[in-house]
Order: structure tokens, then C-alpha cells, then sequence
């Protein structure tokens, strides 16, 4: 069992590689191992985006004819249809494995069961769920996305440890340290898009790119801004800077179809409108679907305190990342993390649930996810 684990952890490493890359498609992982004992690794493989070939066919390819009657690691169910490649299972048949190892099932309705059933058909033994947590966490965003046709919402942002984002004039540069900033470049590479609001663009004019560039990575995230009255500066960098990922200007009815929209449109960018929601601004649920239907798989907001309060009040961040900077700014007109969410009763507190604090550099790192499940039976009771 440890050396399973072992070879599993191996796995997931392989799978991080394609963090940011293989969107709409999960990451995976795959190892082959053959010998007695522990066994001698033969054969690697992760997926490196979509349209190119999948973990365990590039790991058993490395494997040869080594691959016959060895195990195979790999941290999702192996696929058993016909996609843009090959179904992974004909690649394990034909390769002689005849054990597999599988950290979990693919959500995929396409798949879910099938690949494993079609190993033990064929008289595979198959082992489901060693470090399967690790792997649902890995594929967090896939996973959500291809049940739900929805993207995973992440909301990031670096705060005081009285829990301020700004100055009263806007001054937030930099609150964070160097390694925060660096980590927060990291979940913006990974992300299909990133969103801020009006706010933040002309407090900041950000460019909204990855500074963590290396060879045959996209250059970043798709570029969100939430305008309700389309009052972004023509000259702003994200929509002067097109790059491949391209910006999308959100606002609200008539702008939509404003004069000023088509100038925008002009230079390269989309401009989308949605509807109001209750206090006027743009409707985060249906902007959520509408990114969905794009096939965008995972958002991260990088909000001020109105969009913060706008996302978690509307129901759709799926998780938080709170850098906390050693340092105190105090009250006053000093900009808070969240806006007003009329509450006034602990009973009414947003909960979270799996939080993990993280030293980095200066900082500290809280990752947690929204507790949806007691927030719903909340409302219900």
C-alpha cells in the first residue's frame, strides 16, 4: 500500500504539470510500474492540453513492451469513448496492463463507470480511490464544470489583518508581498478567466496578464470587467493590449448596444450585456451561465469590496483565497474586503468549510471553500 501511494503521488505531481494548459479537459496523471516488490517506474505520462494525447497512452507509450502485465497508475478513471483522441481504455487493453490503479471515477456522465468497467470485462484488477481527495481537489474546476455546465468560482484577494484592500485614496500597491504576488499570478495562469469591476480598472488600469510566462504556455486568462454604464476608458491597458486570450467588457441593458459598446467592439473586444440584478449592477448568476456556455471552466475573481460582496451575496464562489498582510490600516475610508451583505445575525454568517492556512513569505494564505450545503439547508429551515 505505501508504495502505491507512492507511485500515486507520482501521479498527481505529473498532473499538476497541466494546471492552466489542457482546459476543457481534466488534468492526469499516469505511471507504469513493472517488477516485484516496490517495482520499477517505466513509463510517465501527463495530459498537456486538449486535443493531444491523454496521460495514460503517453506513459504507456514510454513503457514499450515493458507495459505488458505491469500496473498502471493514474489519478483519473481511464476514458472509454471516442473524443478528440483515442479512448484510453483500447490503449490499456492493447498495452497487456493487468493492474490498474485509480485515484477516482470521471464525472464525465460520458464516462463515469465505464472505463472501469471496461478494465474488469477484460479481466483487469482495478483498484479505485487511494489519495482520491487530493485527486477531486486537482480537478475541482473540471469536475464542476462538466456536471454542472458552469464554471468553478475562485475569489482572490490581499488584505490587511483588519481585513482592508486599500487606502481611502485607492492605494492597495502592494499590500502583498513578492511570494503572494507570485502565487496570485499562478491562479491566474491556471484560470480560463479572470473578472474585476469597473472599481478596480480605474483605480488600477491592470493588465490582467500572467507574468509567469514559460515556453508553450498561453500567455493568460481570459480579461472579465463588470461595467454596468460602460464607463471604461478607451484607453484602458486591457483593452489597448489584445492579446490572444482577449477582454470581455460585462455591462447592462441599453449599454449593450451603446454607441460606446460598438467603439469597444472596434478595437478587438466583446462586449456583453446581461441583465440587472435587484441593486441595478450586472446579474452574476447569469453572467455565470453565460461563461458556461462559452465553455469557460474555471473564473477567479480578483474584485474590489462591491464585486466581493456582489459574488458571495449571488451564491456562485466555490472558493476563497485571503492573503493576510502583517500590517494594520484601520477604519475610516479605508476600503474593507467585503461590502455591505446585510447581515445582522451570526446565524446569517456566509460559512466555510476545509480552510487551510498557509505561511507565504510575509503572508498568510487561507484557502477555504463555501459551504453550500449548510447555507442551503440554513435558508430551507
Amino acid at each position: 500500500m505505501m508504495d502505491d501511494a507512492r507511485h500515486m503521488l507520482l501521479a498527481l505531481d505529473l498532473a499538476r504539470k497541466g494546471l492552466g494548459t489542457t482546459s476543457p479537459n481534466p488534468v492526469v496523471g499516469a505511471v507504469v510500474v513493472k517488477g516485484p516488490g516496490a517495482g520499477k517506474v517505466v513509463g510517465t505520462g501527463f495530459h498537456r492540453r486538449a486535443g493531444e494525447p491523454h496521460a495514460e497512452a503517453l506513459a504507456l507509450g514510454k513503457a514499450g513492451a515493458k507495459a505488458r502485465g505491469a500496473t498502471l497508475y493514474t489519478t483519473l478513471e481511464p476514458c472509454a469513448h471516442h473524443g478528440r483522441t483515442p479512448p484510453c481504455l483500447e490503449h490499456i487493453l492493447a498495452a497487456g496492463v493487468k493492474r490498474v490503479v485509480c485515484a477516482m471515477r470521471d464525472p464525465n456522465p460520458v464516462v463515469n463507470g465505464r472505463g472501469i468497467a471496461g478494465l474488469k470485462k477484460a479481466g483487469i484488477k482495478v483498484e479505485l480511490g487511494l489519495l482520491e481527495g487530493e485527486a477531486r481537489r486537482l480537478n475541482e474546476a473540471y469536475a464542476k464544470f462538466i456536471t454542472t455546465r458552469t464554471p468553478f468560482v475562485a475569489l482572490k484577494t490581499a488584505m490587511t489583518l483588519d481585513g482592508r484592500i486599500a487606502t481611502g485614496s485607492g492605494q492597495s500597491r502592494w499590500i502583498s508581498g513578492e511570494e503572494s504576488r507570485g502565487f496570485a499570478h499562478e491562479l491566474r495562469r491556471q484560470a480560463d478567466a479572470v473578472l474585476v469591476g469597473i472599481g478596480t480598472l480605474l483605480a488600477d488600469d491592470p493588465q490582467l496578464t500572467v507574468r509567469l510566462v514559460k515556453k508553450g504556455i498561453k500567455h493568460g486568462p481570459m480579461r472579465i470587467v463588470l461595467d454596468s454604464h460602460l464607463a471604461i476608458p478607451l484607453k484602458s491597458r486591457v483593452l489597448q493590449d489584445q492579446d490572444q486570450a482577449g477582454t470581455i467588457v460585462v455591462t447592462t441593458p441599453p449599454w449593450g448596444t451603446s454607441q460606446v459598446a460598438r467603439r469597444i467592439e472596434a478595437m478587438g473586444a466583446q462586449v456583453w450585456q446581461v441583465r440587472k440584478d435587484a441593486r441595478g449592477r450586472v446579474s452574476f448568476p447569469e453572467l455565470i451561465k453565460r461563461l458556461g456556455q462559452e465553455g469557460v471552466t474555471s473564473l477567479l475573481i480578483e474584485g474590489g469590496s462591491r464585486v466581493n460582496a456582489g459574488a458571495l451575496a449571488a451564491g456562485v464562489v466555490d472558493k476563497v483565497y485571503a492573503v493576510i498582510a502583517p500590517m494594520v490600516l484601520g477604519g475610516g475610508r479605508n476600503l474593507p474586503f467585503m461590502d455591505d451583505l446585510g447581515i445582522t445575525r451570526l446565524e446569517g454568517a456566509v460559512p466555510l468549510r476545509d480552510v487551510k492556512a498557509t505561511k507565504i513569505g510575509p503572508d498568510v494564505l487561507i484557502e477555504a471553500y463555501l459551504d453550500k450545503a449548510r447555507t442551503m439547508k440554513r435558508k430551507a429551515s
